[in-house]
């Protein structure tokens, strides 16, 4: 396949097409097409492809090779529920091939049929290519698409909110469950629903509730990071984008990949209009929930409403059934899990193995007499405390 033929192929991709918005393969592409407008024209596009590809310290097989197996379109979007319509199936099958041909190509054999050009791209560095299978390798893919996702889904496993669609996390909080002693019975129980929810098994919404500072968030986040490679993506949302959470869950109920709606801080004043979407959110509305999303929330607060005892008064003849609405959202939660602050035996347990894992060398009962005194000017104990204090030892700032 010579270079031109090479070029009109690419750009007559059709189901593998959204790889033409990629910026490595966009100047490929460009490179390819500018193979005919004369030397200094294609060499200027190989050497920007050549940077842009260099830039990724990838070889050109593995990047074009990852580019295909990450790709959002209809045939690994229906891989789980019956496969795409048989044009489509055709489709994927000859542009694998082809692409498998374009990621196995260097420079030299690209211009096999234009020798003046080779000649004269003679002092351009070569880019690396070997063999591979891109059929097999995307089969392989679309057998694991319910733990490797596609698309963004396969590139990262947190995300954020924007305008009602998704936005990918590049630098999410690297929180490991190893990382946060103290709580591990707590944790057990949010650990076990989320492995029911990746094995397709009933799993529970979860409330994450007790005092602050005593790692509910970094729970969440921790477990998010464990089980990414099991399927997992986490979706951080505030509070004031609970309404755009059933768009968001229903683009999701088809997704292969499981996913958790992290809402943290969570609490809501009395006439709060996102109380009421909440309710939508755990019930399910009309739509029913879906199998492969749980709710995920952290608040200091059981009943997660605000109420003051002005509330308690006024002319509401049914006060009592409002007061019951009102105390009912958390009880829509499946389960509900208690973090309390540390009692001193276990406050000095997490002192030690923060110590351990930020290798401060300190005698226990120093470590233990200086952590309780920081304990008690930072306001009480905590994990968040105890880390506090495990960083400026550490960083050696005097206490």
């Amino acid at each position: 396949m010579d270079v031109h033929e090479m070029s009109l192929r690419l750009h007559g991709l059709v189901v593998l097409r959204g790889l033409l918005s990629d910026g490595v393969i966009e100047k490929y592409a460009a490179m390819l097409a500018s193979a005919s407008s004369g030397e200094e024209a294609f060499i200027t596009s190989a050497a920007r492809f050549e940077a842009a590809l260099f830039d990724t310290g990838r070889c050109w097989t593995d990047y074009l090779l990852d580019a295909v197996l990450e790709n959002d379109n209809i045939c690994i979007r229906r891989a789980a529920s019956g496969g795409a319509p048989r044009a489509a199936e055709e489709a994927l099958a000859s542009e694998l091939a082809f692409l498998q041909q374009a990621g196995c190509t260097g420079l030299d054999e690209l211009l096999s049929g234009k020798p003046g050009l080779r000649t004269a791209c003679s002092f351009l560095p070569r880019w690396e290519t070997h063999e591979a299978d891109y059929t097999a390798a995307y089969a392989q893919r679309r057998r694991e698409v319910g733990k490797k996702g596609y698309g963004m889904f396969a590139r990262y496993h947190v995300f954020t909110v924007e305008n009602g669609t998704l936005v990918p996390v590049h630098c999410p909080d690297p929180q490991r469950l190893s990382e946060l002693p103290g709580y591990e019975a707590e944790r057990a129980k949010v650990i076990a629903n989320t492995k029911a929810l990746l094995a397709g098994l009933p799993a529970n919404n979860v409330l994450l509730y007790g005092d602050a500072g005593t790692g509910k968030s970094s729970t969440v986040k921790a477990i998010g990071n464990e089980f990414a490679a099991e399927g997992l993506r986490l979706v951080e949302v505030k509070k004031n984008q609970l309404y755009q959470i059933p768009a968001v869950m229903e683009a999701l109920a088809d997704n292969p990949l499981k996913f958790v709606l992290f809402i943290d801080d969570l609490s809501f004043s009395s006439n709060d209009d996102d109380f009421a979407a909440l309710k939508a959110i755990l019930e399910g509305s009309v739509g029913g929930r879906s199998h492969n999303i749980a709710v995920y929330a952290t608040s200091n607060r059981r009943h997660l409403v605000k109420e003051r005892l002005s509330d308690r008064e006024g002319d509401d003849i049914h006060a009592a059934d409002t007061r019951q609405e009102l105390m009912s959202l958390s009880a829509r939660f499946g389960l509900t899990v208690t973090f309390q602050s540390p009692d001193k035996q276990r406050f000095e347990n997490i002192l030690m193995e923060l110590a351990r894992q930020y290798n401060v060398q300190m005698p226990s009962d120093q470590l233990f007499r200086k952590g309780e005194a920081f304990a008690l000017r930072a306001g009480g104990r905590s994990p968040r405390v105890a880390k506090q204090f495990i960083e400026l030892c550490k960083g050696g700032v005097p206490l």
